[in-house]
């Protein structure tokens, strides 16, 4: 069977591999894909990003079924549009999908639903705005309602980087709204499940690294690393988590008449005392963290993906590789705020049972493979122990080169450190 992945980053990359892997797909179509992608004989690059265009495609192709990796295509209302042709994909319709294109829709569900997480307000004017953050005082958290691909959040630690954030994200008005919350200490990590709009199953805990640089500095990007499985999500912890916050997110859902299907990704911010509190949802796999997980899954994941889109994913299980996954993002000069393309990429290694390297900023002119956006690849390493898996990463990563490379030398930190909760 032929398979179709709607993206062009490294987690559709590592999807894309993934699914692939099956002894009865025959190919893996991704759109538009990437550099990577376009050099993997199982895989097929189609140059087609229109939501109209991808539904004729898959239908002319005979497409089994389509998996959507980033959010603009299921804000956009891709899965209806597919349904509608009855096509079979795999994510949220576009109203399921706004828990995340709308914070504010987010937020005001998780408190229809007491569901934990930080107190907030919202505001689509900029005076009122900034007379609550005078109020609340700093640190304080400023996030854009809509989409921003992961960077439009600013944890400001003073008031004047509050206000700054404010009249950036309504700047020009034209319905631009903030969403303000509290700010919540502690540590995060990235709980993802697959949701068929009933059933729920999780898929291997991981932890992401936003800022930039190292021990958590500098500024939110859409991720510089992450590795799986993320010690903090205790068994204990985990089943907190399914109970507090991922069923009553599914159930709520079902509750207001919409029903979830897809993957539901939830941040959590686990404060001293080991309790959990839902920072944002994604509505489809995190990435950078869908590198290690792929990594580490193993099996047919097509045949997972199927009992998703039929509604039967409480009859599957799935089956994890025991060692630690850790990736590291390599990302191009002037990233995040003008990463710069064109430059000539040179040392990816093939990829080995340790080692896989996933694409993200990549494309190919004249056959040499080049930078073509911020994030550009991501080197995934499978060791028993997290500084194991870090070994095996850095020892790749020092081989690979282009022009102005930026990574974070301390992924996984937190793992190594990470003492007991109280």
């Amino acid at each position: 069977m032929k398979l179709l992945v709607i993206g062009s980053g490294g987690r559709e990359h590592a999807l894309a591999w993934k699914l692939a892997q099956a002894p009865r797909v025959q190919f893996v179509y991704v759109a538009p894909g990437n550099g990577g992608t376009a050099r993997d004989e199982r895989l097929r690059n189609i140059a087609l990003t229109d939501l109209e265009e991808l539904a004729d495609f898959a239908q002319k192709e005979r497409v089994a079924f389509t998996v959507v990796g980033p959010e603009a295509p299921l804000a956009a209302g891709v899965v209806n549009l597919f349904r509608s042709r009855g096509l079979k994909i795999f994510g949220p319709t576009q109203q399921a999908a706004q828990l995340e294109s709308s914070k504010a829709f987010a937020k005001a569900f998780m408190m229809r639903h007491q569901i934990p997480t930080a107190a907030y307000a919202s505001f689509e004017e900029a005076t009122a705005a900034h007379r609550y953050v005078d109020a609340q005082g700093a640190p304080i958290v400023i996030k854009a309602d809509g989409l921003a691909a992961g960077k439009g959040v600013v944890v400001a630690t003073e008031l004047a980087e509050a206000h700054a954030a404010i009249d950036t994200m309504l700047a020009g008005g034209n319905g631009a709204r903030v969403v303000i919350e509290e700010y919540l200490s502690g540590e995060e990590a990235s709980f993802i499940v697959m949701v068929d709009g009933k059933h729920v199953l999780p898929l291997a805990s991981s932890q992401d690294h936003k800022r930039l640089l190292e021990h958590d500095a500098g500024p939110n990007t859409g991720g510089m690393g992450a590795y799986s499985p993320a010690p903090i999500v205790t068994p204990k912890l985990h089943a907190r988590i399914m109970r507090e916050i991922i069923l009553p997110t599914v159930q709520g859902m079902e509750q207001e008449g919409i029903r979830y299907t897809g993957f539901l990704y939830a941040g959590i911010m686990i404060d001293a005392q080991g309790n959990p509190k839902a920072l944002e949802f994604n509505c489809r796999l995190g990435d950078p963290e869908t590198q290690p997980i792929m990594a580490r899954l193993k099996g047919d994941f097509s045949n997972v993906i199927e009992h998703a889109i039929a509604g039967t994913l409480d009859q599957v299980e799935l089956a994890w590789d025991r060692r630690t996954a850790l990736g590291v993002v390599l990302a191009a000069h002037g990233y995040p705020e003008a990463p710069r393309k064109g430059d000539l990429i040179s040392g990816i290694p093939a990829h080995t049972e340790q080692i896989q390297t996933f694409h993200a900023g990549t494309t190919l002119v004249d056959e040499r493979l080049v930078t073509a956006g911020g994030r550009v690849l991501c080197v995934v390493g499978l060791a028993d122990t997290v500084r194991g898996a870090q070994t095996a990463v850095y020892d790749v990563v020092n081989r690979i080169a282009f022009d102005g490379m930026q990574y974070r030398r301390d992924i996984g930190y937190r793992a190594l450190n990470r003492k007991p909760l109280n």
